[in-house]
């Protein structure tokens, strides 16, 4: 087997962004075993996930990331510890350190491991020489350096564990949503992809929405409507009826469309079929808001001219390859180890 070249890397990752493309032909069984064992991995979803990283892996956006991406002469063992909350959420970090010619040493969470396994299968079918770039492992040991995501509790402990080699330890965050007023019923229905997109489980699904005083929040339920099939997931609707029964016994007042609350509150992390809201007096205080709570946050989705990076209505969940997670270059991280 040859040596795994940065050039060999760039067209297999071609490559695959073009077989992605298709993904009940090339996966189908996985597709299916993912929705099996986890009920939030609806085939919609799992799709949905699949096309976005074909979407990723387009030949313009992997020959502008690799020219930031130095490939190593030295490879480096990189523990990754992979978030599951969304299907293949973690599979960024592992092209990314394959795209520094390091090796991946990937632990898998117990719900998501069929997808990524079946991806990276794919990968090493087009280029063999992948084989000795990744190795799947219960539990890190000998590693350089560690990718590690998880909860807040999670991430103290990462922290303590981690603290010897250089890390990035991710923690909980949430998008929100800033609207103005002005939009349109298009855009408005293109927010709800933000979020509804996996079912809100995502750290880039709105969670909070920032209204100017005195919208008709009437003009925002209109607008998603067409979202109303969600509610016919079991899952999402025992947490939509389990919030509802919450807000109704402690007279808590809340808006309800049938299939999502919305209830005012400062805090950014709303339960599942909950999206919390503010009003605002002005977009420089809700910039000012932001601004401060700014580790705490993944996205901000808004047709707003604010001075914050900030993604159109319904982009939070396609990213591009240099959208990283937290607003820390991954890349460079593995450039400097």
């Amino acid at each position: 087997m040859s040596a795994l070249t940065q050039e060999k890397v760039i067209i297999a990752f071609k490559k695959l962004g073009e077989m992605l493309n298709n993904p009940i032909d090339i996966l189908e069984s996985s597709i299916y075993a993912a929705e099996a064992s986890n009920p939030w991995f609806t085939l919609e979803n799992v799709k949905k996930s699949i096309l976005s990283f074909s979407e990723m892996l387009n030949e313009q956006d992997i020959d502008k990331w690799f020219e930031t991406a130095n490939f190593a002469a030295n490879p480096k063992k990189v523990g990754l510890i992979l978030a599951g909350n969304i299907p293949m959420v973690g599979f960024h970090d592992v092209l990314a350190v394959l795209a520094t010619g390091n090796i991946a040493l990937i632990k898998l969470s117990s719900s998501d491991d069929k997808l990524i396994k079946a991806v990276i299968k794919l990968l090493i079918d087009v280029e063999p020489a992948f084989q000795n770039k990744i190795e799947y492992v219960e539990r890190l040991k000998d590693f350089d350096a560690v990718i590690a995501t998880g909860s807040n509790n999670s991430s103290r402990y990462f922290d303590y564990y981690f603290s010897k080699v250089p890390n990035i330890i991710r923690k909980n965050r949430n998008s929100v949503a800033v609207l103005t007023g002005k939009e349109t019923k298009e855009q408005i229905a293109n927010l709800g992809y933000d979020i509804f997109d996996y079912f809100g489980l995502g750290c880039r699904n709105v969670s909070k929405l920032y209204f100017p005083k005195g919208y008709d929040i009437a003009n925002f339920y209109q607008g998603i409507e067409h979202f109303l099939p969600v509610i016919n997931h079991f899952k999402y609707q025992n947490n939509y009826d389990y919030n509802k029964s919450i807000y109704l016994v402690n007279a808590a007042k809340h808006f309800d469309n049938g299939f999502l609350l919305l209830k005012e509150d400062e805090n950014l992390t709303s339960p599942l079929a909950v999206l919390f809201y503010e009003e605002y007096d002005s977009l420089q205080d809700v910039e000012t808001k932001l601004t401060a709570q700014e580790e705490n946050i993944q996205c901000v989705i808004t047709e707003a001219n604010l001075q914050l990076k900030h993604f159109n209505f319904g982009e939070s969940q396609h990213p591009k390859l240099w959208d990283y997670a937290d607003n820390v270059n991954t890349i460079e991280f593995l450039n400097a180890i």
